[in-house]
């Protein structure tokens, strides 16, 4: 019988000293998290498994506020819930002393039951209900206003309460991006955030205390941020001239980006993305400079959420199957999907052998375990070949992925936490069938 044809395969060796290909790739493994073996992990708490590093996150809030706090007196964090809002998380930010940032009621309850006063609450977003609205009011929460509606509701909130609620406005702009948020809040270029301002002191049934803006998400340039700054504090003044009133923070959001790479980008985030000092340099020198009496500093609020996060959380995933594609490259499953790494659509994830291999490498496509052809992981990396069975670790997964994950054709996994002990703690459970029975019901024939 005449052989079925298979397309040739050439696979690019770059063994010992360089040559026409250029220098060996080094392959690093990951087969420890914070001192705890991946193989470990594995064997009791399954694959796949969410680990998050505490020493990680104190890390960072530290660096952010270090980098913060020494260029500018007055200077207040506020952990970003929708970025990972599992308590253990957010409690860990907590007790490094950040407050908590809510878009929704049910992230200001998870507030709530973590402990956090409500005079350090601030709750941004398009959509609160009445009912969060007014449990906000009566534990004197920060509202940052989106909209006129939202304003007008507050007003009439106002009266049947009979308390003035502590309020903002969010602010959107040009500051040179694009493209422009100007999806929430009130316009500052066209006049629109300045006549909110005017309607809030007027209406006299409400105490303005902030500015907000939040200006866009994985910000790869600082200087936004101080024109922002700039625009933020050229409205404080105004409010102090025309009514005699002094804000007493002002919010630049979030948005700074991790070391992670966004799709597309030539060199690795790491090398690109602005640091914490960067991000402070150009904030603080535009409210410095702003021409504030030094007495009266607003106080410089940040709603830093992924660049805190990222770097603690690493997901590990078993080798399911190899297998060839048409064109000949070779392709890896395994039980990580998208379901479970929503932000493998962002960015070129770091993936690591989690024990030592072969140093030939190939072009590999990673694919996750769904029945969908998107669910790829990465659409091609430089990688050994592992056998089915072996382990990877992928690394700076910890912002957006447990809060936008997707209960869709598997159950989610293990959440670990490592203290900075080294010890393990599970800080959500692997679901089951009995976590979505107790939701449903079966109607009777």
């Amino acid at each position: 019988m005449k052989k079925v044809y298979e397309k040739p395969v050439i696979i690019r060796m770059t063994e010992g000293i360089p040559n026409k290909f250029g220098k060996r790739d080094h392959i690093t493994i990951i087969d420890e998290i914070d001192g705890v073996k991946v193989e470990e992990l594995v064997e009791k708490y399954g694959s796949p498994l969410y680990v998050i590093s505490e020493k990680t996150l104190r890390e960072k809030y530290k660096k952010l506020h270090k980098a913060f706090s020494v260029r500018y007196p007055k200077f207040q964090p506020a952990w970003s819930y929708k970025t990972n809002y599992l308590d253990a998380v957010c409690n860990v930010f907590h007790s490094e002393g950040s407050w908590a940032e809510v878009v929704s009621g049910f992230e200001y309850e998870k507030a709530i039951e973590n402990g956090v006063p409500g005079d350090k609450i601030i709750f941004n977003g398009p959509y609160k209900l009445k009912e969060d609205l007014v449990k906000a009011i009566k534990n004197g929460s920060f509202i940052h206003i989106d909209h006129f509606d939202e304003l007008y509701d507050i007003i009439l909130l106002a009266d049947e309460l009979k308390l003035r609620p502590k309020v903002a406005i969010r602010v959107n702009m040009d500051t040179g991006i694009f493209p422009q948020w100007d999806r929430f809040g009130f316009n500052y270029d066209n006049g629109e955030a300045w006549k909110a301002l005017n309607k809030i002191m007027v209406s006299g049934k409400m105490d303005l205390v902030g500015l907000h803006a939040h200006i866009g998400t994985y910000m790869m340039s600082a200087e936004p941020y101080r024109v922002a700054a700039q625009k933020l504090a050229d409205l404080a003044k105004r409010v102090k001239e025309t009514f005699n009133h002094s804000i007493d923070y002002i919010d630049l959001g979030g948005g700074f980006a991790s070391d992670n790479t966004l799709k597309g980008a030539y060199l690795p985030g790491k090398d690109t993305n602005p640091s914490f000092d960067e991000y402070a340099e150009a904030i603080t020198d535009a409210l410095i400079s702003a021409g504030f009496d030094l007495n009266d500093l607003p106080t410089l609020i940040l709603e830093t959420g992924r660049a805190l996060v990222d770097d603690a959380g690493y997901i590990i995933g078993t080798v399911w199957a190899n297998k060839r594609l048409a064109d000949g490259r070779r392709a890896m499953i395994l039980d990580v999907g998208v379901n479970l790494l929503f932000t493998s659509f962002w960015y070129e994830h770091e993936v690591y052998p989690a024990a030592e291999t072969g140093k030939a490498l190939e072009d590999i496509t990673i694919y996750g375990p769904l029945c969908m052809n998107i669910d790829v992981i990465r659409s091609n990396i430089k990688f050994p070949p592992l056998n089915r069975g072996d382990n990877v670790v992928i690394k700076r997964i910890g912002a957006y992925n447990m809060t936008q994950w997707l209960q869709f054709i598997t159950y989610r996994p293990n959440v670990v936490m490592i203290d900075t002990e080294g010890k393990e703690h599970i800080i959500r459970k692997k679901e089951d069938l009995s976590a979505f029975k107790a939701f449903e019901n079966v109607t009777d024939d």
